[in-house]
């Protein structure tokens, strides 16, 4: 089953189509799986949260914009975030303020916000310079992570030359992203 057949399925979802939703299941269920038992490293658990994840799935159907992201990234994204809040669940909470007082600081310092913020204005500047379908090509692969065939189908272009687009892209970025 392909990226559009998916997709199809979750917009037959948003509409409550029961059926869809049971063929979706069938088809994505088992790397959506993987990954909670990947996460939580219990089946027992990952089974659970497959279950909460596909409760998910059938109340926001309606979120995913077809065409815009990969519906496996999309459902991924939703069966890693529940996994991993399953996973911060099961930590105790400190008991005292001593305790709450050793633990470190997880968001980023400053600085690295700063660096971090002026990097992705940078990056965003650079791939305004591609050209259009080149910039998009860039993001599906290196964001989405859709391959060489996909993106070649995707765009109806040989193989060959998706491979070129990328690579010919890639250069030009590191070359912005050097100046």
């Amino acid at each position: 089953m392909g990226i559009d057949d998916i997709s199809t399925l979750i917009g037959r979802v948003s509409l409550k189509d029961r059926a869809a939703f049971s063929a979706l299941y069938k088809q994505t269920s088992p790397k959506l799986f993987a990954i909670c038992v990947r996460i939580l490293r219990d089946r027992a658990e990952a089974e659970e949260a497959l279950q909460e994840i596909y409760i998910k799935i059938w109340q926001r159907a309606d979120r995913y914009v077809a065409g815009e992201t990969n519906p496996m990234s999309w459902l991924s994204a939703i069966a890693r975030n529940h996994a991993i809040d399953q996973l911060r669940a099961r930590k105790p909470v400190a008991n005292t303020i001593d305790e709450a007082y050793d633990l470190a600081d997880s968001a980023p310092d400053p600085e690295k916000s700063a660096i971090n913020k002026a990097e992705g204005r940078k990056i965003d500047n650079c791939m305004g310079q591609l050209e259009a379908d080149r910039a998009n090509a860039v993001r599906k692969a290196y964001v989405e992570g859709l391959s060489y065939q996909e993106l070649a189908g995707l765009f109806g272009v040989p193989l060959n030359t998706m491979r070129t687009w990328l690579r010919r892209s890639l250069l030009k970025l590191r070359e912005c992203m050097e100046r």
